[in-house]
């Protein structure tokens, strides 16, 4: 779609609303005819704009026509909050009002998850106050944190909208008490390839369902798609037809159940016999079954060796959403496996996904197979409402263009939200490195980044082009008085935002995490050919250098615990101060904080939180955080102060690891040992003493059988006093 504006534009005074809505549902069936959907802006007084929407409504017989927006406003019922939008995931909608004027304002979310329910010759219409963009709508209340009210908040995202609107010859433009401008059609898409397989709705879809039934072995399959391509269908097509053979064990996962229900929906319309017990399991008469398994409990039952191995098959469902250090042990787990993800969604960012996966695709199973989905299925290619969706929330956002390093590295720039707003092809290439480094980014994301209260940027820029090559986005905490400090510290308050200070407050009673100022690291990322070169740390040196200069007392950041990233902060001179004690759902890590003092009155506070952490710790261990991987407890473990080993704790690692004494008889003794290693640079024994700090803190055995085990410790211990050379005078026995 493209070119000039149509010429039938209805003059104000002489047009009725109701000729304006009977040209727009005739120019609606000449979308349907190329199989196209259209985006209306319907700007201006809300009561005028409503009217004018419900005579749309009213025009023609639209399929499951859908009002989004706050019910006491809707002129139809029932409606739908904006809220609640993802519950029409997988639904179809020919019509879908969309009230951005009224007391629920936007919702960039559910603005783009509706966007894929639109079906062919259906329109997308957003209704807007006039002048929109001057100011933040209730929306903004979302994240206007503590103490800022959401009024007071700039809307640079709300102008950017807009302006993309306004520049967009692909918008439906339609004046509340004014006229309708219909933009010109371009030609009709060419028709699809032919394909051989009446369960399939295209070509692509066709070759992705014979590629999931024929599995190979040590060969992953890698498949991605933009939303509306069919690739859930296609895992549901390939599940219902594995399913037919005897007694065949599927496991299926993702962020969520839901993410996967049209993958269940599929099965069971394909599978007559089929008899679903739980939303999340199917299975059929001759024993096949197909189950859904949460990120975190299938990683726990990988872990236990109860899952995977020979002949085994795990399906993953927008992989994208989940970090690629929990994909890794199921990749070695499951000898066949696929990985399917949106590359443009709300879960993830499938471009993300594949930078930051393909390296242990390439060492674990170089034999991995790439294949994406490129034919749309609810409508055709050329689909006017996709590409303006796709500008509006950045769904498409670039990776910036990247230049061989030359001389010294450019200084890093303090960018406001001004700036970004209006520098489009910057804020482009920002984002897009923004979602290629993070497990999860969603269009509101954006918005937060303009407008969020407390947040500033920070960027290395490339010299020559300007294009960023990595980037910093942090957010003010804590500075909370005396008082609401207590209150807080005591769960009688929670005001909104400040979530380190607050978890910290909440969890460690510390009420001077509340009242100290806090800058923490919301966002960092690198641009993937440019890694390793010290970029990221360059910026948070010099942001922490600014902080300080500005009497901020802490620096901290909250991340999933793995042993390579927590390595970095710990390199960086942070410090461990809590770490969840439940894996998220989502993503099947346990959390962790970090912090480091700026100046004495940070200090104080972070020497009353890394005491608490140490103090807890090691029960922690023993409990809530058994299952925490060990590479992750060694680095941990170097956090803790060292005192020298006793007389009597090296005679009980000796006689572990030279004699024949019970190590169960020797558990201080062997944690002594591991936390005295981990201060050590182990070399080759850096396994043995992962392996030692996990039985030793967390009772994890090193083989199946009790003697084995033992066996395997003592090895451990005397690799790990080699390295250490903790006993050179040890006779070898």
């Amino acid at each position: 779609m493209g070119g000039s504006y149509h010429a039938e534009s209805i003059p104000e005074p002489c047009a009725a609303v109701a000729q304006q809505a009977m040209l727009l549902s005739q120019y609606a069936r000449r979308l349907k005819r190329r199989g196209w959907r259209g985006l209306v802006w319907l700007e201006g007084s809300p009561e005028q704009a409503r009217q004018q929407a419900l005579a749309l409504w009213q025009a023609a017989q639209w399929q499951a026509p859908l009002w989004v927006g706050d019910a006491a406003q809707a002129p139809v019922s029932p409606s739908l909050p904006s809220r609640k939008a993802r519950t029409r995931l997988g639904a179809e909608h020919q019509l879908i009002i969309f009230d951005a004027s009224g007391h629920q304002g936007l919702d960039p979310d559910a603005l783009g998850a509706l966007a894929g329910t639109v079906s062919a010759g259906g329109f997308l219409v957003l209704v807007t106050p006039s002048a929109w963009g001057r100011q933040p709508d209730p929306d903004y209340a979302r994240f206007a944190d503590y103490p800022w009210q959401w009024e007071a908040l700039s809307a640079h995202y709300l102008a950017r909208l807009a302006r993309q609107l306004n520049n967009s010859r692909a918008v439906i433009r339609w004046q509340a008490k004014g006229g309708v401008t219909l933009p010109v059609l371009n030609k009709r898409p060419s028709p699809l390839l032919p394909w051989d397989d009446a369960d399939c709705l295209t070509a692509d879809q066709a070759r992705a369902v014979r590629a999931l039934v024929k599995l190979k072995r040590r060969r992953p399959l890698v498949m991605t798609a933009d939303r509306g391509r069919g690739k859930s269908a296609a895992l549901g097509i390939a599940c219902a037809r594995l399913l037919q053979q005897s007694d065949v064990q599927l496991i299926i996962t993702a962020p969520r159940l839901s993410a996967v229900e049209s993958v269940f929906a599929r099965v069971m319309a394909l599978c007559p016999d089929a008899q679903r017990d739980h939303p999340g399991d199917v299975g059929l008469p001759n024993g096949s079954r197909l189950r859904f398994l949460p990120p975190d409990v299938l990683t726990e039952q990988v872990a236990q060796g109860t899952l995977g191995g020979s002949g085994s098959t795990l399906l993953v469902d927008e992989a994208a959403a989940i970090p690629a250090a929990l994909l890794t042990p199921w990749l070695a787990a499951f000898p066949r496996i696929a990985f399917a993800t949106t590359v443009h969604g709300y879960e993830g960012s499938g471009r993300g996904f594949a930078l930051r996966f393909r390296d242990v695709l390439e060492r674990q199973a170089p034999q991995w197979r790439a294949l994406t989905l490129d034919t749309p299925i609810r409508w055709s290619a050329g689909d006017p409402l996709e590409s303006v969706i796709q500008q509006l929330l950045l769904l498409n956002a670039p990776l910036p263009v990247v230049t061989p390093p030359h001389g010294e590295r450019p200084p890093t720039v303090v960018l406001s939200q001004a700036q970004l707003a209006q520098q489009e092809p910057l804020l482009e290439t920002l984002f897009g490195l923004l979602v290629q480094s993070h497990y999860r980014t969603t269009p509101s994301d954006l918005r937060q980044l303009l407008d969020g209260p407390g947040t500033a940027l920070r960027v290395v820029l490339e010299e020559r082009s300007s294009d960023p090559q990595a980037v910093l986005v942090t957010r003010e905490e804590g500075g909370f008085n005396a008082e609401l400090a207590e209150l807080v510290a005591r769960g009688e308050r929670r005001p909104q935002g400040h979530l380190l200070a607050q978890s910290l407050a909440a969890h460690s009673g510390s009420r001077g995490a509340l009242t100290a100022r806090w800058r923490r690291v919301a966002r960092i990322a690198t641009h993937p050919q440019r890694r390793r070169e010290g970029l990221g740390r360059q910026l948070l040196e010099e942001d922490v250098a600014s902080a300080a200069e500005q009497g901020i007392a802490l620096y901290g950041a909250t991340f999933g615990a793995e042993a390579g990233l927590l390595q970095f902060w710990l390199a960086l001179g942070f410090v461990p101060v809590r770490l969840g004690v439940t894996r998220e759902a989502a993503t099947g890590e346990y959390a962790i904080m970090v912090a480091k003092a700026l100046n004495q009155a940070g200090q104080a506070v972070l020497g009353t939180l890394t005491a608490g952490f140490a103090a807890s710790l090691p029960s922690l261990l023993a409990f809530e955080l058994s299952s925490l991987p060990a590479p992750v407890v060694a680095r941990l473990l170097a956090t803790l102060q060292n005192p020298p080993l006793s007389t009597t704790e090296r005679q009980a690692i000796r006689d572990v690891a030279y004699a024949h004494r019970d190590p169960v008889l020797a558990r201080a003794a062997l944690q002594a040992l591991a936390r005295a290693a981990s201060h050590y640079a182990l070399g080759q024994a850096q396994k043995e003493h992962q392996q030692l700090a996990a039985w030793a803190y967390q009772n994890q055995p090193l083989a199946q059988a009790q003697g084995e085990t033992v066996e395997r410790l003592r090895q451990a211990a005397r690799q790990v006093i080699d390295a250490c050379l903790l006993f050179p005078s040890e006779p070898e026995r």
